[in-house]
């Protein structure tokens, strides 16, 4: 036991050290301090009324009224009890202040992986360091894609599983592929883990491959088995979760339409709007140069010594108004919507992966050579049709994700492991600088060539114009905002020379220091630290332009983020049940969820809308139809003021309430006339029916009654809603809630027993009320919550059982 203990010893301080490091670049953490995140602050702010109602009464309600008009809770918040990779993985975060405990997942996901391809301690260290602080992995955390870097921590410990599966630890192997796959699932970002499990196929072809030419068919079948049934505990035991998504997907803007309008009625998202974030073919630069296009938008021009200054003091503009405007300008050029910086791999990361491609043999290099360019082309989008359209439109499930850009950190992750490779061939097989001459000339060639040739001549390539720059308005006056973006191009050009030059720098220390480390005139003792302080200066260097300490604040400053506004506080004294309208939200009332905190919101802020909502938002609520907001129930408005600016709230006495009794009905034949329908209609007179539901209304006879017929709602919970009605005859009650999965999900009871609800008025749950006094109920009761728990809690317990095995005779085995 001795002897494993001091083996273990150095992996110990490694993981300290990991630790230490993402301690040091987010140390404000440590401080007490929170980043703020704004989607992290719209999943607090949409999920507020879920949590809320889970502390009260310990019930996890699994459907929230706080944005949309209505939609399932567990796409915003949910607990898994019953899944062990749920509860361990969220063990994992809270061990650490967030982000240290992103960051360092991160970075021990990765030295993982490279401990099990054989790697050394400080090679692994290295890898993990790269990967981790690659800029696009570090930019996603203050934008709050937390999810996202949980799944890309978790992604090189999957592939560390399926390793040891094909290097005959087959019970090791696919026990650790449970439980890591477990987690990748915890992480719960569907679009990493499905480019991962693309890059994870190519590697289990390249084994078969292997394992076939070399007659190993028996030991294949045992690994394939291994990471098979491995695969499958792990993701299984997320059968709630996951049924969960599944079903909801079918409902969103990623299923079908069934408006002919709408392009994309096969199912699936707009092209367009999918590949809205596309990365050019010469942004590609931005891998080894960080400002090759500009860095970010809002980005530093250059300061008191950019020509854009000058520009502006020479037009009149007085320095102190004019210096803002370069410090955070328009120094991004090329097409994206939005960019929070750009996607470095690292100057050192580039050279080190170029000498892998040209040093190392072997299939694994082919596929990772093939995995980096393949996935860089992906993300090029619709700036490479050619491969990316038919991607879209034949290959399966592309087309249910956005933002193909993300895809990028995949490709740092297969530079990073034959970067490191070429490492460890060097250190294994020891060879002299002759032999190593020509792969490393190569190398630098590749990336330091690049490098000098941006320095000295990038208009030969570039105009750094951007396609958003004919529309920029600076003065009002033509000609001068044409001087001013003349400066701005030539700072743009700066930008670029200036890190051409830093890149060249980095890459050159690296190889002057791999050729003293190879000809013997510096240990390995000291060309592994002073590798990675270098590889540290240069990423922490670039990272630290786009997330650093500013965007950390106080704890007491981060609470106030939720503080009610005057108009909040004045619409919370109605203690009835109804929504507000926040036309006064900063990124618009369908992409901000800040009234979700503390009203039942009309809008929201979430990438997966329910398909029918989103189309009522577009085709009437985007056209100001009151009486469609009306019909939702509708009763105050959050608008600013033109005096203050304040939000302020303004009543509609219009609203129709949480449910009523219409005079009359009318069947539609689809889905293009009951939207129609909506254009101008009464919501109190009629309701319009889909003939799917006609069989419903059949022999239902309205007699109109509007003295003696009431209908109110009488108890209210997310997941549970209690009516009381009173009518002398049969009657169609409207019911101011989202129909989803009607007499699936929801199901309706009256005086406990079930009967069958419909939809009307394109969105809306309807129901045949009978003459009587009667409760009717609403319970959200999805089979894949109630069922799925169970699978999970089985699940888990082979999970548990097969990694006591696989621990028992490793132990054994030693």
């Amino acid at each position: 036991m001795q002897f494993s203990f001091k083996k273990f010893l150095p992996h110990l301080y490694a993981v300290i050290a990991l630790v230490v490091l993402a301690g040091i670049y987010a140390s404000p953490a440590i401080q007490g301090k929170k980043l703020k995140q704004h989607d992290i602050t719209m999943s607090l702010a949409s999920s507020h009324e879920s949590t809320e109602f889970t502390k009260a009464t310990g019930i996890v309600p699994w459907w929230t009224n706080s944005m949309f008009g209505g939609m399932p809770a567990y796409m915003i918040h949910g607990a898994y009890p019953n899944s062990i990779g749920s509860t361990v993985g969220g063990e994992i975060m809270g061990f650490l202040p967030s982000p240290i405990n992103v960051i360092f997942l991160e970075m021990l996901g990765m030295y993982i992986l490279l401990i099990v391809l054989g790697a050394n301690i400080w090679q692994s260290i290295i890898g993990a360091i790269g990967y981790a602080f690659c800029t696009l992995n570090m930019v996603i955390l203050p934008a709050g894609h937390t999810s996202k870097a949980i799944a890309l921590a978790y992604a090189p410990m999957v592939a560390a599983g399926a390793v040891l599966c094909f290097r005959g630890k087959y019970l090791l192997g696919g026990a650790l592929t449970a439980l890591f796959m477990s987690l990748e699932i915890y992480a719960n970002h569907v679009q990493i883990t499905y480019y991962f499990g693309l890059m994870l196929f190519g590697y289990v072809i390249v084994e078969i491959i292997n394992h076939v030419k070399s007659g190993k068919i028996k030991s294949l079948f045992f690994a394939l088995l291994a990471l098979g049934l491995g695969s499958f505990v792990g993701v299984a035991n997320h059968t709630m979760r996951l049924w969960n998504n599944y079903e909801y997907s079918k409902e969103t803007i990623r299923g079908k339409s069934e408006l002919t309008t709408n392009t994309q009625s096969k199912g699936g998202l707009d092209r367009d709007y999918a590949f809205s974030y596309s990365y050019g073919i010469g942004e590609t630069g931005t891998l080894l140069i960080p400002n090759f296009y500009g860095g970010t938008m809002g980005g530093s021009l250059g300061g008191k010594k950019s020509e854009t200054l000058k520009a502006m003091v020479n037009a009149g503009i007085p320095e102190e108004n004019a210096l803002p405007y370069t410090e955070r300008g328009p120094a991004y050029w090329g097409d994206q919507p939005a960019v929070g910086g750009p996607v470095y791999a690292g100057a050192i990361i580039c050279f080190l992966f170029a000498l892998g491609a040209f040093l190392v043999r072997g299939s694994l290099k082919w596929w990772l050579v093939g995995t980096a360019v393949f996935f860089t082309m992906l993300a090029w989008g619709k700036n490479f049709p050619l491969l990316n359209y038919p991607m879209f439109d034949y290959f399966p499930m592309f087309d249910k994700f956005r933002a193909i850009t993300m895809i990028l950190s995949l490709t740092q992750l297969a530079m990073v492991i034959l970067g490191v490779l070429a490492l460890k061939q060097i250190s294994d097989n020891k060879p002299t600088f002759e032999e190593l001459k020509k792969p490393l000339i190569y190398s630098l060639a590749f990336t330091a060539g690049l490098c000098v040739i941006f320095a000295l001549v990038p208009s030969l390539f570039f105009s750094f114009k951007s396609v958003n720059d004919e529309a920029m308005q600076i003065t009002g006056d033509k000609g001068v905002d044409a001087q001013i973006l003349r400066a701005i191009v030539l700072d743009r050009e700066s930008l670029m020379r200036s890190d051409a030059f830093r890149s060249l720098a980095f890459i050159l220390l690296a190889a002057g220091l791999l050729w003293a480390w190879v000809t013997g005139k510096i240990k390995e003792s000291l060309f592994y630290p002073v590798l990675i302080l270098l590889i540290l200066i240069d990423l922490f260097g670039a990272d630290k332009r786009y997330f650093n300490n500013d965007n950390f604040v106080s704890k007491s400053e981060y609470e106030e983020l939720f503080t009610p506004t005057a108009a909040d506080e004045q619409i919370l004294k109605d203690k009835s049940i109804y929504r507000v309208f926040d036309a006064a939200a900063a990124g618009g009332f369908s992409s901000d969820a800040t009234a979700s905190y503390y009203h039942q919101s009309i809008g929201g802020y979430h990438g997966a809308k329910l398909r029918r909502y989103s189309e009522i938002i577009e085709n009437q609520i985007a056209k100001n139809n009151m009486q469609v907001l009306n019909m939702l129930n509708t009763k105050y408005f959050i608008i600013p003021n033109q005096q203050t600016g304040q939000p302020v709230a303004q009543q509609n006495p219009d609203a129709c309430g949480n449910a009523w009794f219409v005079n009359s009905f009318k069947i539609v034949a689809n889905a293009d006339e009951e939207m129609k329908s909506l254009d101008k209609f009464e919501p109190k007179e009629i309701a319009f029916i889909d003939k799917r539901f006609a069989d419903q209304v059949a022999n239902l006879k309205i007699q109109p009654d509007s003295v003696s017929n009431k209908i109110v709602l009488t108890s209210y919970k997310p997941n549970d809603l209690t009516y009381q009605s009173d009518t002398k005859t049969e009657q169609l009650a409207i019911f101011s809630e989202i129909f989803y999965r009607g007499n699936q999900d929801w199901k309706a009871y009256i005086d406990g027993q079930y009967k069958p609800h419909l939809r009307a008025n394109y969105i809306l749950r309807a129901m045949v009320i009978p003459a009587g006094k009667h409760k009717i109920e609403f319970k959200f009761e999805p089979e894949s919550v109630s069922k799925g728990n169970k699978v999970d809690l089985i699940m888990s317990v082979i999970l548990v059982g097969v990694l006591g095995l696989a621990i028992f005779f490793e132990v054994k085995k030693k």
